[in-house]
């Protein structure tokens, strides 16, 4: 018998060899451009054959037609890579010269809404002098493809991944942003909807209509047996929309609906349904796209009695499609969308899998000791969750176009002697002023009397006070924000927020988007607060500046690069510290107060620091030798030289 090694090696050598015969050439110089094209592919083949194949067989090993399906899968990727421009291919090159370029200082992330926020994907390219005023070299398009007219969950229910919205413009004019973008420095972020598919996409119509090749491309039930037998064990994730995770069809069928019932989710237990996902995701990386946003990673794997939840299996196609995009588009990486329980959270990111994440934990946690004025959750999830793998990264943010939810772990707050469900409570009714004293104006999503779940929506800019003429508003705007962009990784602002902008309250006139509140966090772009950017008499001018100042010195700040961050005890409930940078070079140490009342850090704490150090913020000296009063909400970057022993215990 063979061994799984010589399996592996035989099927490479049948691989390539059908390769070989079966290509045919491409391009005015025919054989020449085969030939390139081919020693290059050919290369990465080896290299990631084996890594693919191991994933493939963790999920569809026993088949008939695997040889087959692998088979399909490799041609694919090869036909892809002959069609990948030379410019990208160059991209391709440098990239993987440098894999961890994305957690590199200079890297500072923005996303929007392509019709909220410039019109249409030509208005994108005619920001792009504003992006680089701001600062961003990473930009991340929300969902651009063609979707149902209506409700289209924002844009999360695809229709089509190689058409886009014909009110954004064209496929064409998606090529041309990613070439604009490219050209001025700015990596291309788009969404990879993989889950699910829109009940108008030409899968589920012809599933729908009986078509063979398609009917396995979904879950279909003929009645609620095996419904109420999945619904047992799985969550509700939108329980205002359906009750459990089916929809029922006009045919009385059931078909799987994890999120609204016209988003039906992808069957990948059938491998035809992996190698159509694969080619969609190849056309997308070939427009010139960096970075695809996995959308709902944690789902697309279905098992009876389990919570059809983070599942072995998903892992595993997540995995093979990495190696795939290795063989036809090095340079395209993965952006896990992953709000679960931390724990799981972490086991999406790797080199192998995705190489960057979300940071959900810090999000909250953030919110969380903006509104207990207490750090102690936040410098417990950088101690323990925070550091991760060489090339890889997290995303950190302070709001996007979804809701918060408060996604720490339950044991983490009992270490504090918290009770994780009255405190969730407590947020929910604290950022939807529903908590006396509250500063924040938030507004209740997905809010269940019966389980007691909630979660928030609303611009930062309301929830932390700006609403109601807070005088801390501004303060605590400049207090998240300069975590996301000092504590490692990459940075993601949501756009608009750069200049206070506020909830919009004018989705609830709109009979798509009433029932959704998590609109009145995506307003159309507030022309008269970027108009304002510049005036320091406005909370939008206050606001810009601030951050404006903190990218321009993190991207100078070499100790701000990288994602290993090391947490230093502040001895202040209120104050939240750490280290950045590596030992034998600058480093710099971040104090944040997450108190409207003066914070003192006394001297012994900060006894290890030379006795006057440089703020990188306020570009001023300061004198720590007897200790620090901070400000309400202050936050200082301290830059420490290299030549200074650091004998502090850190």
């Amino acid at each position: 018998m063979l061994t799984q090694q010589q399996q592996i090696q035989l099927m490479l050598a049948q691989t390539r060899s059908n390769l070989a015969q079966n290509t045919q050439p491409i391009g005015n110089d025919g054989f020449a451009v085969q030939a390139a094209d081919w020693l290059a592919f050919d290369a990465r083949l080896q290299r990631y054959f084996p890594a693919l194949l191991t994933e493939l067989n963790a999920v569809y090993s026993g088949r008939e037609d695997f040889a087959e399906f692998v088979q399909s899968l490799v041609q694919a990727a090869y036909s892809s890579w002959q069609h990948r421009s030379p410019a990208l291919k160059a991209h391709d090159v440098a990239h993987e010269a440098s894999p961890d370029w994305f957690a590199s200082e200079k890297m500072v992330g923005g996303v929007c809404y392509v019709d909220l926020f410039a019109g249409n994907l030509l208005g994108v390219i005619a920001q792009i002098p504003y992006f680089k005023e701001l600062g961003l070299t990473y930009l991340h398009l929300m969902p651009l493809f063609k979707c149902p007219d209506g409700k289209s969950d924002g844009g999360y229910a695809v229709s089509s991944y190689r058409e886009v919205n014909p009110s954004l413009g064209t496929i064409d004019d998606l090529a041309m942003v990613a070439a604009a973008l490219r050209e001025a420095g700015i990596t291309l972020v788009v969404d990879f909807i993989f889950n699910h598919t829109s009940n108008e996409h030409v899968w589920a119509r012809e599933a729908l209509a009986g078509n063979p090749e398609y009917t396995d491309f979904y879950y279909f039930y003929p009645n609620r047996e095996m419904p109420d037998a999945y619904d047992a064990t799985v969550r509700e994730i939108f329980p205002d929309q359906h009750a459990g995770a089916f929809s029922q069809l006009d045919d009385g069928r059931w078909v799987w609906t994890t999120f609204n019932s016209f988003q039906w989710d992808l069957n990948y237990s059938n491998p035809a349904t992996f190698v159509a996902m694969a080619k969609e995701m190849l056309f997308i990386a070939n427009l010139g796209v960096d970075v695809l946003r996995m959308d709902a990673v944690a789902f697309i794997w279905k098992k009876l009695g389990t919570d059809c939840e983070n599942l072995p299996e998903a892992h595993a196609i997540i995995r093979a499609f990495n190696a795939l995009a290795r063989m036809a588009a090095p340079s395209l990486l993965f952006k896990s969308e992953a709000i679960v329980h931390p724990d799981k959270v972490v086991q999406y990111i790797s080199e192998e899998e995705c190489q960057l994440s979300y940071n959900p934990l810090q999000m909250a946690l953030l919110w969380n000791s903006l509104a207990t004025r207490e750090v102690n959750l936040l410098e417990q999830a950088l101690e323990r969750r925070h550091n991760l793998p060489a090339n890889t990264a997290w995303v950190n943010y302070v709001r996007c176009h979804d809701d918060i939810g408060w996604t720490f772990a339950d044991e983490d707050a009992a270490e504090f002697g918290i009770n994780a469900f009255a405190h969730r409570q407590f947020l929910n009714r604290f950022y939807v002023n529903r908590f006396e004293g509250s500063f924040a104006r938030g507004v209740p999503f997905q809010d269940n009397p019966q389980t007691g779940d909630c979660r928030i929506s609303g611009m930062s800019a309301s929830l932390v006070g700006m609403e109601q003429g807070d005088e801390f508003a501004v303060a605590r705007m400049t207090l998240l924000h300069s975590v996301i962009l000092s504590s490692g990784g990459l940075p993601l602002i949501y756009l608009g927020d750069e200049v206070a902008s506020l909830n919009s309250h004018q989705y609830s006139t709109d009979p798509d988007k009433a029932n959704d509140s998590r609109w009145v966090h995506r307003p159309s772009v507030d022309v008269a607060r970027y108009a304002e950017r510049y005036d320091m008499d406005t909370n939008a001018g206050q606001v810009f500046a601030r951050l404006r100042r903190m990218i321009a010195v993190r991207q100078q700040t070499a100790a701000l690069g990288g994602t290993q961050l090391t947490v230093f005890r502040a001895h202040n409930p209120h104050v939240l510290a750490y280290w950045r940078g590596i030992e034998g070079a600058d480093r710099v140490l971040v104090l944040c107060s997450f108190s409207e009342q003066p914070q003192f850090i006394s001297a012994e704490t900060l006894s290890g620091l030379p006795a006057t150090v440089l703020n990188l913020l306020s570009g001023q000296s300061m004198h720590v030798g007897q200790g620090v009063l901070l400000t309400p909400y202050q936050v200082c970057w301290l830059n420490v030289p290299a030549a200074v022993e650091l004998t502090m215990a850190i």
